[in-house]
């Protein structure tokens, strides 16, 4: 595929989650480039979520492709960042004799909101969907409805069986972005989140909505293996399981999270 190819840019937009799989193209995109010695331009973009590190990191055995690289689930690095980091750390083969470069964006800082312009995929179409997913994602690999096959994408959850909250809503089939969404035809009863305060990972809703489930003994988590991927580890879903409370939770992502965030300190171009 890379035969008569000088130059790779990539210019893509993405989210500040690890299971956003923007990034894991980018590091197979690095990892090509390198091994076929071709030159590659990163022209960097905001991180939307760029604000915030947290979550349980990725363990090896559940590396996959939507947790390819050992990262928090909120990293905090931009395209550019992080591309300098999969260099930087060898997280490909052969990084040595990768040619990069990163375009930075000029007048960055993480501190500042940042609306994107175009919408990144047809599920997360707007700025609240974009600051919802990360806490969202999980429940993909649950019996929730995220709210695919709606208007509100990422910015709602509901069930028909278990009432989640007073908020009704039934998915459809959307062809452009979600043919066949969990739950379709059903009414569902949840919570709008659009105007929550929901920021950053917030483990706090996953918890709620595990009691609920697990009060009314029917089963939450139907993809363990799913869940376990997008999570980069067992361990929270075990946490989970075991009742342990979100401030419990929280405490054992730290010495891995203060380890990150030393680690990629060489790498960052903006105030944080």
């Amino acid at each position: 595929m890379l035969n008569d190819i000088d130059l790779l840019v990539f210019d893509i937009q993405d989210v500040g989650a690890r299971f956003y799989t923007y990034i894991s193209t980018l590091h197979y995109v690095l990892e090509a480039a390198a091994e076929q010695g071709i030159e590659v331009i990163v022209l960097d973009r905001p991180n939307p979520n760029g604000r915030y590190v947290d979550g349980p990191l990725r363990e090896a055995e559940f590396t996959s492709f939507v947790s390819l690289d050992p990262l928090p689930l909120l990293h905090g690095l931009t395209v550019g960042e992080l591309a300098t980091m999969i260099k930087g750390e060898a997280w490909i083969n052969q990084a040595e004799e990768l040619s990069l470069t990163v375009i930075p964006v000029a007048g960055y800082s993480k501190t500042v909101d940042y609306e994107l312009p175009v919408a990144p995929s047809p599920n997360l179409p707007n700025s609240t969907a974009i600051r919802l997913y990360p806490s969202l994602c999980l429940f993909e690999a649950t019996v929730v409805s995220v709210g695919r096959g709606t208007a509100w994408p990422f910015q709602v959850i509901g069930h028909n069986e278990v009432t989640l909250g007073d908020f009704t809503f039934t998915p459809q089939s959307m062809p452009e972005s979600a043919p066949n969404p969990k739950l379709k035809g059903e009414l569902l009863f949840g919570r709008d989140l659009r105007d929550s305060v929901i920021e950053g990972f917030n483990i706090e809703l996953l918890y709620a909505v595990y009691q609920q489930f697990e009060e009314r003994e029917q089963t939450f988590i139907d993809r363990p293996d799913f869940f376990d991927l997008l999570s980069g580890t067992d361990k929270l879903r075990k946490q989970l399981s075991e009742g342990l409370d979100p401030t419990a939770i929280r405490a054992t992502w730290q010495p891995g999270l203060n380890a990150f965030k030393a680690q990629r300190q060489p790498y960052l171009l903006y105030p944080q």
